[in-house]
């Protein structure tokens, strides 16, 4: 959709070309969602892909992730020595449904400062325990746990001139094991729930609710619990939310179906691990 009250866009090359931005001017990474409706009140955009950051960095301490890498560029990494998380990168990435004109556009950061509950690099940031690093328009940085940097339904913590530069996810994450499962009311439609399950090295357990509630949430463990436990405290979530793509009660019913799912995979001993298809239907 043409944003026809645009009339600059300003390319960003320093920070302090950030300063453009306020209450109508808005930072522009791909534009999927940006150019989806129409937005009147903008007067102008700074173009983040001016900056030039490396799309994806691997390091010692993990995976640096650019607010402007693209779910093409993301999706296509190779896997680094024990990243036995690799997969849960690309399965992520698919729960976002769209041509590959989209994934070559969308980006990293953008989904996440769009804040939808049903956003899949949220989904991903949060389960492996991200930190997201933040420019504020103070010329401060700012860095928090990517689950809490969405708060609602599209919104984050977030200022206005305030620009998401990155997602770190550690090397730790990365090695755990993980269990992904995701369903919507139709085949190709926007996820009504989506489960993740984290087992790391050490034996700790944590499992992520999203796009069933309005915020990501996250249950943590020493170990994996047992089926009760994790029913009863799954049952416990106040975040569920109802829209067009499910009720609150079946978000909370299925969510609960997936993650004795996921609980039950990550049970099993490595060498044997078998995801079992979902019994969960609309």
């Amino acid at each position: 959709m043409d944003l026809n009250t645009v009339v600059t866009i300003t390319p960003a090359r320093v920070r302090s070309d950030l300063s453009a931005l306020g209450d109508t001017v808005a930072p522009l990474a791909g534009g999927s969602e940006l150019f989806a409706d129409p937005r009147a009140h903008l007067t102008g955009l700074v173009d983040l892909q001016a900056f030039g950051w490396p799309a994806l960095t691997v390091t010692g301490a993990g995976l640096e992730i650019a607010a402007t890498c693209t779910l093409a560029q993301l999706a296509a990494l190779p896997a680094g020595p024990g990243w036995t998380a690799h997969p849960l990168l690309l399965e992520c990435c698919t729960a976002l449904y769209g041509s590959f004109k989209v994934w070559n556009v969308a980006t990293v950061g953008g989904n996440l400062a769009t804040a939808l509950p049903a956003g899949p690099m949220t989904s991903l940031a949060a389960a492996l325990d991200a930190e997201v690093l933040i420019w504020r328009r103070d010329g401060s940085d700012a860095r928090l746990p990517a689950a809490d940097f969405v708060t609602g339904n599209m919104t984050t913590v977030l200022g206005t001139g305030d620009v998401l530069r990155s997602i770190h996810i550690p090397e730790a994450s990365l090695r755990a094991r993980t269990a992904f499962r995701k369903i919507a009311l139709s085949p190709i439609g926007r996820s009504g729930a989506v489960v993740i399950g984290r087992l790391d090295r050490d034996g700790r357990f944590t499992l992520t609710v999203t796009a069933a509630t309005l915020r990501p949430v996250q249950l943590r463990y020493d170990a994996i619990p047992a089926a009760a436990e994790l029913r009863a405290d799954v049952a416990g979530i106040d975040a569920w939310f109802t829209d067009a793509h499910g009720a609150a009660d079946w978000r909370a019913a299925v969510s609960a179906v997936l993650a004795e799912e996921i609980r039950h995979q990550l049970e099993a001993p490595e060498s044997g691990t078998t995801p079992i298809e979902s019994e969960a239907r609309p």
